[in-house]
């Protein structure tokens, strides 16, 4: 899968530590946010996935290197694509810059299983396949 998907955000003062750098947890929001955007230009929505499809994406295991530090008002770039796919599980990788020097701020994955409303583990719908790269 070759798709890549660019979300821009800004860091807010609620995000920052007493340091003044964007606190550790807040990648993984950040995470979160690049990864319901890339599902949007695969071409659906993953709230539709979860509400007519009865799947969602549990978080099975999720890892982030902190190399530089954001701050406040910064702008971020969340570059977040599909790192690997089979029926069972999505891995998403994620590089998270600094907005006009690039600088590379973070770096990490979520590895995902497919599960049902019961939190069964479940395949992924045919219908995604293609939009997966599977």
């Amino acid at each position: 899968m070759n798709t890549v998907s660019e979300t821009r955000l800004r860091a807010r003062y609620a995000e920052t530590d007493r340091m003044g750098v964007v606190y550790y947890a807040n990648y993984l929001v950040w995470m979160e946010v690049g990864r319901v955007e890339l599902c949007k230009s695969l071409g659906f929505d993953y709230r539709d996935m979860e509400n007519e499809d009865g799947v969602f994406l549990a978080v099975a295991e999720s890892h982030c290197r902190y190399r530089a530090p954001a701050r406040f008002d910064d702008e971020v770039i969340i570059k977040t694509r599909v790192e690997d796919v089979n029926s069972r599980i999505v891995i998403f990788a994620y590089e998270m810059t600094l907005a006009g020097t690039g600088q590379v701020l973070a770096t990490g994955h979520t590895r995902h299983v497919f599960v049902n409303g019961q939190m069964q583990r479940t395949r992924l719908p045919q219908k995604y396949h293609g939009m997966f790269g599977l």
